[in-house]
């Protein structure tokens, strides 16, 4: 299971997890915040982060923090990879199909377009309680968690971005399109990152 702060004492104790790390990212937000007023910030904050959250848990997701304008979610079990790219793919349909809408609704003068990143990576994690009694939580120390975290950055050319070790062990359904032949995500290499990635601008309803 994917523990919870309170699962584990503020000692030295870690446990280790076979996992996927999900990092669902608003992208220029800093611009955001400076060039609109607080309070339209704010919803778009909101109404992103709380999206993302619940197709996180609707994919067999764990919410297991929120920093700013980004969320991380982990994802275990056998099919933990394709989960997680799936929800990659239904997040940007979330941000197509409803978030975007609902802004041109509500705020029909303004220019605003909402653009997202969502970085997801597999390995193993190590998992312990850091802080002090009364201000802790959980550090993930682990090659999933920080990959995550620097696709989840990357430009916004793809709004989804998997590493290659997510990308082998996909299912057909999170792999292909409705056809079952065309390919969703493409390989853009060793990347700046140095590690081999792949990105995808498709979107899934979610």
């Amino acid at each position: 299971m994917v523990p919870d702060p309170q699962d584990l004492p503020l000692r030295n104790l870690a446990v280790t997890l076979e996992a996927t790390v999900l990092y669902a990212d608003l992208a220029s937000s800093t611009d955001m915040v400076a060039t609109y007023t607080r309070e339209f910030a704010a919803e778009v904050y909101k109404t992103y982060l709380y999206c993302a959250a619940k197709i996180i848990r609707a994919n067999n997701g764990s919410i297991t923090a929120y920093d700013g304008d980004r969320v991380m979610g982990v994802f275990i079990g056998d099919a933990k990879n394709s989960n997680a790219a799936k929800c990659a793919l239904k997040i940007n349909g979330a941000v197509h199909k409803i978030i975007q809408p609902a802004i041109k609704a509500q705020y029909s003068t303004t220019s605003y377009e909402l653009e997202h990143k969502v970085g997801v990576d597999t390995s193993s994690l190590f998992i312990a309680r850091t802080g002090i009694r009364g201000s802790n939580d959980l550090v993930w120390v682990g090659n999933a968690a920080n990959n995550a975290a620097k696709m989840a950055a990357l430009p916004a050319t793809y709004q989804s971005y998997i590493s290659s070790d997510v990308y082998s062990v996909l299912n057909a359904a999170s792999r292909y399109g409705a056809d079952g032949e065309t390919n969703m995500w493409t390989s853009l290499g060793s990347s700046a990152l140095g590690y081999p990635i792949y990105g995808s601008s498709w979107h899934w309803t979610p």
